[in-house]
């Protein structure tokens, strides 16, 4: 049947996704049907009763023939629609600030299409409506040009506030967040905001033991709001945890972070696989990411744990006497600019470092030094509880990586065999050019063999990370200049290590670090 438009617009957000899982979830489908039917005709309503007897493959197929058209385009078709991009991107993708001129991070606003979340998010599947100049806030200078609107619209409003570093903001319909347009990761402004954060970060080095005495003397203190505390910190510490804040009721998913974890989040075992005073926890971080860990923990923080569970059922607050906002300002008070982020940071940085000079060896080649980089971050992704899902071409890629092995491994039976038949030639001529051959067929063989570790090295590393996400924790927890020290220290080039928009975000760390740099 025909579509209006408004209708059709909706259904090919959700048949260009048909070869995802997020189709086959039932919660994504009912968001969406609930969505789209707001969107219908009431003719259309009356007929379309329900998703499963709806057929979106002929529209799945005219999307992935466009996208296959798209990639067989011939070279200068490709290059026009680069020099396009590039053109818009110089019009709209630069401000001035404070006098130099600085690239914007991203001027467009998100497309209309269906929310993903992460995880198992409750409102996965709803519309994400298309933004409207209407809903824009612009935010620039009393002496600068106004953007025009489009013609026939205007903006929500025009202001000129100094005190904070957006551009443009609008309000998003699926969780009613505030979205803006920031400078780009790689401008001043970011990277000053950067080396402050890393720099607090490196204050708590010096006060951290002292905290650490503060909340383990904490642990049998006469006021159950001091113990409650020094049991979330110490959970803070150790494995660091967000500090959690709280949230309207039915509004977003039922996250959590340390200080709003229910009863129902943990199970306490005396003894669990061997050790003593193990907790399980077990409930759903920001973004919906499932946490589940089983920690050995001290024996007084496991006698406090059941003391705060005494008498209580499931669904009430563990830490019933404590809230982000009083642990925040008990931060506070212990370190000027401690956050239960900086601990993040600073856990995740100070474990990156230990990590590296624990796993380098110099001696090491280089596909060596850069497995053992990636483990260091992994340890850290994992601490900081950084999962993705296997990717879909995970298998693929790991067969064809597997192929290239099996390949090499043939190339280097049959290396190994021409140097035997070399040394044997040699054996009976006993004269300069055999003896090359020989020189020569060594190299070859000590060249495939280095290739192989290579790729058995390659292979290694990608079963280990594929469902690790090392990129949030590099990004946002890692002080940059323990890589680039690392780096120098190692004869590592950064570029193995950071990616081009990696460099621009971290051209103060590559500036700033040494190979001495210590966090």
């Amino acid at each position: 049947m025909k579509l209006s438009l408004a209708a059709e617009e909706v259904a090919t957000f959700y048949a260009k996704m048909l070869d995802h899982d997020y189709t086959r979830k039932g919660i994504f489908q009912n968001n969406f049907f609930n969505d789209w039917t707001k969107e219908m005709t009431s003719e259309e309503r009356k007929k379309i009763k329900e998703l499963g007897k709806c057929n979106f493959e002929e529209i799945h197929k005219y999307f992935g023939e466009k996208h296959e058209a798209r990639k067989a385009l011939p070279k200068e078709e490709k290059q026009k629609l680069k020099e396009e991009a590039e053109r818009i991107q110089e019009k709209y993708g630069y401000c001035i600030i404070d006098g130099h001129r600085e690239k914007i991070g991203n001027f467009k606003t998100e497309p209309p299409g269906l929310f993903r979340g992460r995880g198992d998010h409750p409102k996965m599947g709803m519309l994400k409506k298309r933004v409207l100049p209407e809903d824009i806030i612009i935010n620039c200078s009393k002496d600068s040009a106004v953007p025009p609107p489009p013609p026939g619209h205007k903006w929500k409003e025009v202001r000129c506030d100094n005190t904070v570093t957006w551009l443009a903001s609008w309000t998003e319909n699926i969780q009613g967040c505030i979205k803006y347009m920031m400078l780009n990761p790689s401008s001043k402004l970011k990277g000053e905001k950067d080396w402050q954060k890393y720099e607090v970060a490196r204050r708590l080095k010096g006060v951290v033991s002292k905290i650490r005495s503060q909340y383990r003397a904490d642990w049998k203190s006469k006021e159950m709001k001091k113990r409650q505390r020094s049991v979330a910190l110490y959970f803070i510490d150790k494995l660091a945890l967000r500090a959690g804040n709280e949230k309207e009721e039915g509004e977003t998913a039922d996250t959590v972070g340390c200080c709003s974890l229910r009863v129902e989040h943990i199970t306490l075992h005396p003894r669990l696989d061997g050790k003593e005073n193990v907790v399980e926890f077990d409930f759903l971080g920001k973004d919906c990411i499932r946490y589940c860990n089983k920690v050995p923990v001290e024996k007084q923080v496991f006698k406090n744990l059941q003391l705060f569970m005494e008498n209580k059922d499931p669904g009430e607050d563990l830490f019933d006497r404590l809230s982000t906002t009083t642990l925040n300002k008990h931060l506070q008070d212990l370190m000027d600019g401690l956050t239960a982020k900086v601990f993040r940071t600073y856990n995740a940085s100070i474990t990156l470092q230990e990590q590296l000079e624990a796993l380098t060896n110099e001696d090491d080649n280089m596909a060596a030094k850069l497995l053992s980089y990636n483990r260091a971050n992994r340890a850290v992704a994992i601490l900081c509880n950084h999962q993705r899902a296997t990717p879909k071409t995970f298998e693929k890629s790991m067969q064809n990586l597997q192929a290239k092995i099996d390949a090499k491994k043939d190339q280097l039976a049959d290396a190994k065999a021409e140097l035997k038949r070399a040394k044997a030639d040699h054996k009976t001529k006993k004269d300069v050019k055999s003896k090359a051959a020989v020189e020569k067929k060594m190299k070859l063989v000590e060249r495939t063999e280095e290739q192989l570790a290579k790729l058995n090295m390659q292979a290694t590393d990608k079963e280990e990370n594929k469902q690790i996400a090392l990129g949030t924790s590099k990004l946002n927890y890692l002080d940059p200049r323990i890589s680039v020290a690392w780096c120098k220290k190692f004869g590592v080039p950064i570029e193995k290590i950071f990616n081009k928009t990696q460099r621009e975000k971290f051209a103060w760390a590559i500036a700033m670090a040494d190979d001495d740099f210590e966090f």
